[in-house]
Formats: structure tokens, C-alpha cells, sequence
């Protein structure tokens, strides 16, 4: 250990204090960072330096825990691995101290030749192996043996044990991309799911995960500054979490259900940069309709879709285009999602009676020029977003609906007269999120001209016009860096423009598929179209987009 110091010394005096400060996936970060270089690059002048070899690629021994006990293997973040000729190395994210190899050695009998290997997969496969915070979790007695005797097993205080694994938990989480957390009791376990690209991944955890149950539940409600004695009725709250320079705001749900409570996470990070209208996927055509809309003095805009598929975002980008120091613009949401400088956001309060039509009220005496509601979920809320838009004011708002033309429908049915809305709607954006693929593992797909025509028919493309015109189709194969194929999520759209002719159908009160028709006929690009797209530029797969299909389409031919 004495020479890993001298090393680190003759770089920077202050680096061994530094590096022996932080964790030990944070080690090599900051090495490189001091040499100028890539982490893969540090290590390797780390291996040169100290004669420790290099594996960026290596493979772990099948029997991992009979060589080692898992308690160490957790503890030193090691992992015992094949080398040529039989021989056994010990592969480690930094370099092990003289104390480490004592116990080591105590521990196994074994003459490791030890080697350096990329942290971020020794900590991925230590992670697959045993579980996200799996080391909070080892039984000392067990883990111990052979190693001290039992009067000398220390037992780790119960709430840092469990306060650790939910911290790792959420860190987890975040290097997954992941924007839910879902804590769900079952009758003798605890399930914990992510959920990525808007698919829910069980998260692999530690077999004795149950023991502490109620301590991870108790623990998730302090942090969010719940009660926890209360567990006959939901609740909500929020936590402000830090991970490194990442800050996270999570909001906190409780749920009673039959074996405890089920608690979910959702993870907003305020360290993203706003996502500008530009970055949202639009289509060229559809980006200069929603800008002109929105540049209005007055009208309601409307963006529509089920939950979770990034309407609170679309409105965000919306409010960063047209915000502007002579322009007034006060949000109420349910809850603030996303903090944006220069307006005013009001939070939902419900148990204090301050509603989002109570909340319209007052804002409409605040001399607004814009309004963002974070949903119009009843019909006072709708009648004063409309009067509200009628008396000068430009309102942006969302809906629960499944496109563009059932939103006028929608709004018609709480009781809204036909001709108000048809005076004050300016445009509907419905809006779909769909996985990408993966860059890394991305190939060309293979379908028969039968599988194409088919799903084009479902997605009521002509494929007489699109068959001829299809040079590649992509699927994800899975990698490392991925889950099965995708990575991230893109934007689908369907823009309704509120034309003369919609309008008088809306006074008419024509239903959705009439003005679902006569915006076709104007040129409006549906979902199934959009979608489509996005397929032939290879962003997306045909897989993905065919919950787009019309089934009753096919049915008819």
C-alpha cells in the first residue's frame, strides 16, 4: 500500500487523502481526472506504475462463492476470476491494502495472483449476482465463518443497514435510467421493480430481503416526512435526494394493500436541462403549428394522452418557448414536477380545500398573460380554463384522452357548450412514447413483404406507397448497455389543428370520427403515421409501434 501512495503522491500530494476518502467506484474517476486521461487509461497507467495487471474484459469464476465467502467478496468489491492456464486471479476495482489480502488469504487458502478490472463491471456483475445493496444485507454470523469467532461478530445496527440499502437502492436506479420505484409487499417477500423506457424490470435483490421489510417501508416514509404510524390510508410526500453532483426531487406515494403498504418513487432530476420544444421530436410541420398556437394572445392549447407519456414535459417545453420578461405566466400543478425561472408556480393543496378550480380563481385576479393547468380533470376546472381563454388569456393544459379529436368530445361530454369550445380551442397535441433502440446493438431487421403489408395495413399506412420506399428497418439485439434492445424513449405525435371547418363541427357537435376525418383531409399526420416514421429512420421498431394498430381496421378488411 505503500507504494499505491507513493504513486498517487507523485501526481498530487494531496491525492492519497483524496482517493482514501471516497468510495471505491469513485477512485478511479478521480485519478483520471487528475492524469488528464480516461478511466480506462488511468488504469492502465495505475497497472504499469504498480505491476498489478489489467483486465479491461474478464471472466468470473462459475463457483464464486465456495472460493470466497460472499461477505468479502461484497465488502472489498472483489471477484474471483479465470486466467489462462488455469490459473485464479482476484480482480478488484483498486488495488487491495496489505489488511485485505491477510483476510483474503485467511479466508480462501489461496494464492491469488491479483489484477485490476473497470469498477463499473465488477459492480454490474456484483449487483446481478447478489442484489442491489446486497453488502447491507449479509448475515455477519454466516458471512464470517472461519474468518473470526463468534464473540468477535459485531451485528451492524438495523437502521444504517436498511438506510444504506435504500440509499443504494436509489443511486441504482438512477445509473439505470430508471423513472419509477414500486416497493410491493407481497405474502412472504418484498417485490421492488424500476421502471425503464416505460417497462417495469424487477430489481434482483438479497434473498433475506424480507427480514427487513417494515424498516424499508418506515424508512421511505420518514425520508419523505410521512407518518408512520398511519397505514390505513394513503399518502404523499417528497424527497430531496443527492446523489454525488445528480440532485433528485422524488415524490412519495403510499398505498395500503392486503400484505403492508405499497409505496412508489417517482424520480424527477433537476439536474437535466430543460428539454426545449425543438428536442421534443417534432415533426417540422407540427413544430410550427404548436409554436403558432402557443404565440397566441388567447385560446386554449391541449395535450392529450395516457399517464406517463410525457404531457407535464410537452407543456414544460411549451412554457421555455414562449417565456419572455413582458409575458406574465402562472402555472397550477398537481405537483410542481419541474421548477422553471421567471414564472410563477402554484402547487395543488387539497386537503386545505385549494383545488385546481380554486386555485383558477385567484390566478385570474393575478393579471396573468398565460396559464398552465396541470390538468383539467372535471368540469369546473374546464369551464373556467375556457371562460378564462374567452377573457384574453392564452391557457396550455392537459387531458386524458386517446387522440387528438376525442379531446373535443371529452370536454363536450362534461358539459361544455359547443359553441365556447369551439371559440376557444386552438390546437390538440395527442402524444405517445415509444422505446428507441439502442445505438450500441442496433442491426437491420428482417421481414417478409407479408409481415410488412400486414402491420402497415394495421397502422393504416398505404403500403403500396410505403413498401417500395423501405431501405432499413432496425431492431435492438441487447447489450451491456441496454435493456433488450432499447434505450431511451421517443416522442410520438398527432397535431389537430383547430381549422374553420372543425369548428363549425364542433358548434354542430359532431362526434370524434367526423373531425377525426375532416383533419385527415386537412393533412393531419396521425400516430400510426408518425409512428411509422419513425420506423423507416430506424429510431424505433416495428414491434414497438404496433400498439398503434387499429385492429377493428383489419377486422373490416
Amino acid at each position: 500500500m505503500e507504494n499505491l501512495e507513493k504513486v498517487l503522491a507523485s501526481v498530487d500530494p494531496e491525492l492519497p487523502a483524496e482517493i482514501a476518502a471516497s468510495g471505491v467506484d469513485k477512485k478511479i474517476d478521480i485519478l483520471a481526472e487528475k492524469l488528464a486521461r480516461t478511466p480506462p487509461d488511468a488504469y492502465e497507467w495505475l497497472s504499469s506504475m504498480l505491476g498489478i495487471p489489467f483486465y479491461g474484459k474478464f471472466t468470473v469464476s462459475k463457483e464464486i462463492t465456495s472460493i470466497l465467502p460472499e461477505k468479502l467478496l461484497l465488502e472489498y468489491a472483489c471477484l474471483p476470476i479465470d486466467l489462462e492456464g488455469g490459473r485464479q486471479g482476484l480482480i478488484f476495482a483498486w488495488p487491495p491494502d496489505t489488511t485485505m489480502k491477510k483476510w483474503i488469504r485467511a479466508a480462501s487458502n489461496v494464492d491469488f495472483e491479483y489484477c485490476l478490472g473497470p469498477a463499473q463491471d465488477i459492480r454490474k456483475f456484483i449487483t446481478e449476482r447478489f442484489g442491489v445493496g446486497a453488502g447491507s444485507f449479509i448475515d455477519s454470523e454466516g458471512a464470517d465463518a472461519g474468518l473470526v469467532s463468534k464473540a468477535e461478530v459485531v451485528q451492524e445496527d438495523e437502521d444504517a443497514v436498511v438506510i444504506k440499502f435504500v440509499n443504494e437502492l436509489i443511486k441504482q436506479a438512477l445509473q439505470d435510467r430508471a423513472t419509477d420505484i414500486h416497493f410491493e409487499p407481497q405474502k412472504n417477500s418484498l417485490q421492488i421493480r424500476y421502471r425503464i423506457d416505460g417497462a417495469l424490470v424487477p430489481v434482483s435483490l438479497p434473498p433475506n430481503l424480507v427480514l427487513y421489510q417494515a424498516a424499508i417501508i418506515s424508512r421511505l416514509k420518514i425520508m419523505a416526512k410521512l407518518n408512520i404510524s398511519e397505514k390505513r390510508r394513503p399518502q404523499d410526500g417528497r424527497i430531496a435526494f443527492r446523489s454525488g453532483d445528480t440532485a433528485i426531487d422524488i415524490r412519495v406515494s403510499t398505498l395500503p394493500i392486503s400484505y403492508g403498504e405499497s409505496i412508489s418513487l417517482r424520480l424527477l432530476n433537476l439536474s437535466e436541462a430543460p428539454v426545449e420544444l425543438k428536442g421534443m421530436g417534432l415533426g417540422q410541420k407540427q413544430l410550427e403549428q404548436i409554436v403558432n398556437a402557443i404565440s397566441r394572445p388567447h385560446g386554449i392549447v391541449l395535450v392529450t394522452g395516457p399517464t406517463g407519456s410525457g404531457k407535464s414535459t410537452m407543456l414544460n417545453a411549451c412554457i421555455h418557448e414562449i417565456r419572455d420578461p413582458e409575458i406574465r405566466i402562472i402555472t397550477v400543478e398537481d405537483p410542481v414536477e419541474y421548477e422553471i425561472s421567471g414564472i410563477n408556480q402554484c402547487q395543488v393543496q387539497s386537503d386545505i380545500g385549494m383545488t385546481f378550480a380554486s386555485a383558477l380563481r385567484s390566478i385570474l385576479r393575478q393579471d396573468p398573460d398565460v396559464i398552465m393547468i396541470g390538468e383539467i380533470r372535471d368540469a369546473e376546472t374546464a369551464d373556467i380554463a375556457i371562460r378564462a381563454s374567452i377573457t384574453g388569456h392564452m391557457v396550455l393544459s392537459t387531458l386524458h384522452t386517446n387522440d387528438s379529436a376525442g379531446a373535443v368530445s371529452r370536454l363536450c361530454d362534461m358539459g361544455l357548450e359547443p359553441f365556447l369550445l369551439a371559440s376557444s380551442l386552438q390546437l390538440v397535441l395527442a402524444q405517445r412514447l415509444v422505446r428507441r433502440i439502442c445505438p450500441i446493438c442496433a442491426k437491420k431487421a428482417s421481414y417478409t413483404p407479408e409481415e410488412l403489408e400486414y402491420a402497415l395495413r394495421a397502422l393504416r399506412v398505404n403500403p403500396a406507397e410505403e413498401l417500395p420506399h423501405i431501405d432499413k428497418i432496425m431492431v435492438g439485439s441487447g447489450c451491456d448497455k441496454c435493456k433488450n434492445g432499447y434505450k431511451g424513449r421517443i416522442a410520438v405525435h398527432e397535431v389537430l389543428v383547430i381549422s374553420d371547418k372543425i369548428q363549425q363541427a364542433i358548434i354542430k357537435n359532431a362526434p370524434a370520427r367526423e373531425i377525426r376525418n375532416i383533419a385527415l383531409s386537412e393533412g393531419m399526420q396521425t400516430l400510426q403515421a408518425c409512428a411509422w416514421e419513425h420506423v423507416k429512420k430506424g429510431r424505433t421498431t416495428l414491434e414497438e409501434i404496433m400498439q398503434f394498430a387499429d385492429k377493428n381496421n383489419m377486422d373490416e378488411e
